[in-house]
């Protein structure tokens, strides 16, 4: 059953993103439909801080991002763009980096993206700091760039090659050309291409079975393994798996995603232990 509740406010324009539970599973909607949710630093500010909330609330175990309308993310809003030309970069530059950009990455719960419409350019980057990326066949998915005289924005160089390898990347970054949702997947760009009608219903439901069946310490140290080793060798990462093998047989976790599975009952893991 969908439980809607209203988020507090925590900036002037709570409404650019809309927060509703379902169950254990926080849903966001970017909610700017009339621009396709055009990123500006009001909707980063709201989005950042509900995943701050999302963090610190141990009843959410994993989170959903999609946009409002037919579009997840346009990219940055091109009105904050014009000012390019007339105002001082580096004031802009100071504007955008009051909080990192990459904080999803380091948000420690499972983070998964319905990308319901087009993402493109830091919309497209926003997708790619999400764990999980699922979609649709009609979505149109573009780095649009190089084709605005920028660069690879907010890590997407280092992002692109680990998730489809080093020629795709630069063919998507170089040529900013349009990608569907099934060559995204073909490429590794997404990891599901769902009906547009069931692709929020089917990625909640991923969620929920997540959320009600994972233990939420041990997603975390997953997402911490998996980024830590992007860039360690493998003696390394191994030598840490080790480690934490063995710190997780004395968590209670482990013993009771045993009793559950010998006992044939859904488990009752704890929630996620601060950081």
């Amino acid at each position: 059953m969908t439980q809607s509740t209203d988020a507090p406010a925590t900036t002037d324009a709570p409404e650019l993103v809309l927060a509703e539970r379902h169950g254990a599973v926080l849903l966001l909607t970017l909610n700017r439909p009339d621009r396709l949710n055009a990123w500006n630093i009001p909707l980063e500010e709201r989005y950042f801080a509900l995943l701050d909330e999302a963090e610190a609330d141990p009843e959410v175990r994993v989170v959903v991002v999609t946009g409002a309308g037919r579009g997840f993310c346009a990219g940055a809003d091109m009105e904050d763009l014009s000012q390019l030309g007339t105002v001082d970069p580096d004031t802009i530059a100071d504007a955008r980096t009051r909080r990192a950009r990459e904080r999803p990455l380091s948000f420690r719960k499972p983070l998964i993206a319905a990308i319901n419409g087009p993402a493109a350019g830091l919309g497209l980057v926003q997708a790619l700091y999400c764990d999980l990326r699922f979609t649709t066949p009609q979505a149109k998915f573009t780095t649009a760039f190089s084709r605005r005289g920028l660069i690879a924005e907010y890590g997407s160089a280092w992002l692109l090659p680990r998730l489809v390898g080093q020629s795709r990347a630069l063919d998507l970054l170089m040529s900013a050309r349009v990608v569907l949702g099934d060559e995204a997947l073909a490429m590794g760009l997404v990891d599901r291409v769902l009906p547009a009608g069931s692709l929020l219903t089917a990625t909640l439901a991923y969620a929920a079975d997540l959320a009600e069946n994972c233990s939420p310490q041990s997603m975390a140290l997953m997402k911490q393994q998996v980024y830590q080793a992007m860039d360690s060798d493998l003696p390394t990462a191994v030598a840490v798996a080790n480690k934490l093998m063995h710190d997780s047989f004395r968590h209670p976790d482990a013993a009771e995603g045993v009793h559950s599975y010998l006992e044939r009952r859904p488990p009752r893991f704890a929630p996620l232990e601060s950081a």
